[in-house]
């Protein structure tokens, strides 16, 4: 019986962590290179990036009556972001030659008649914000006023038919009941106009008190991190490609 113990095959290319360690050491001026200029990157752009606020603006559109709207704020703000915004962005590039400096999201609050406007910015662009949401707002307005006249008018021709209806069966015999339902309808048709409710703006470009967006610190952090990350990557990346320099020398030779 033999008792040898069994012998573990041994391979050339294997790589032990002593070996590892040696190849970052030779090669450790560049990730201190890579991690110094990573690292001095972030902070560059942590220190001189622009702090940025929200802006938000809040409008509520027009209501038939309470809970109902002339018009879905879904509606509204599928017009917002497939036209009006367009538009602005249209229009502020002619007048400046540059893209909007910041995006503008809209939202409609759950079971709400309320559209929220938001948009981040850094706060020397606030009256540029202000210029594009008071443009929406305008847009807003425009479309949901005319839809409150087109409603009123419709309402003033409904009385209208009805008063000369009640006038109508007051000169008849028998039309007790059905003068008692045109009043009941007419007195629910003015309720209705009394009812209609202009778009009413709530909050134009109002400045969140605090900042958005990472803070400095985590900036910061973030590029030591890649950096520490990036400098061991090509700390081994230049080890692999000289080795693979040095194999192609010696097999030139042979």
């Amino acid at each position: 019986m033999n008792n040898t113990p069994e012998q573990r095959p041994y391979y050339d290319d294997e790589i032990s962590l002593v070996d590892l360690a040696a190849t970052f050491i030779r090669r450790r001026r560049i990730f201190y290179a890579v991690f110094v200029l990573v690292t001095l990157a972030g902070l560059a752009y942590a220190l001189l990036a622009a702090e940025k606020y929200q802006f938000s603006t809040l409008i509520q559109v027009a209501e038939k009556n309470p809970g109902r709207y002339l018009e879905a704020p879904e509606s509204t703000i599928a017009t917002l972001e497939n036209r009006w915004l367009s538009e602005q962005q249209t229009l502020f590039r002619a007048e400046t030659d540059r893209s909007l400096p910041f995006d503008v999201t809209f939202s409609n609050p759950e079971n709400t008649g309320l559209i929220r406007f938001v948009s981040e910015a850094a706060e020397e662009s606030e009256s540029e914000v202000e210029q594009v949401h008071k443009a929406l707002i305008e847009k807003i307005e425009q479309r949901q006023n005319a839809l409150v006249e087109r409603e009123r008018k419709s309402i003033q021709r409904r009385i209208e038919s009805v008063t000369r209806s009640i006038e109508t069966l007051q000169g008849g015999t028998d039309t007790g009941a059905a003068i008692a339902e045109a009043f009941e309808r007419k007195v629910e048709l003015e309720s209705d106009l009394e009812s209609l409710k202009s778009p009413e703006v709530l909050v134009v470009s109002r400045q969140s008190a605090d900042k958005t967006g990472p803070a400095r610190t985590l900036i910061v952090a973030l590029a030591i991190m890649l950096g520490g990350m990036a400098g061991i990557f090509l700390a081994f990346f230049a080890q692999f490609a000289a080795s693979v320099r040095s194999h192609l020398a010696d097999g030139s030779t042979e």
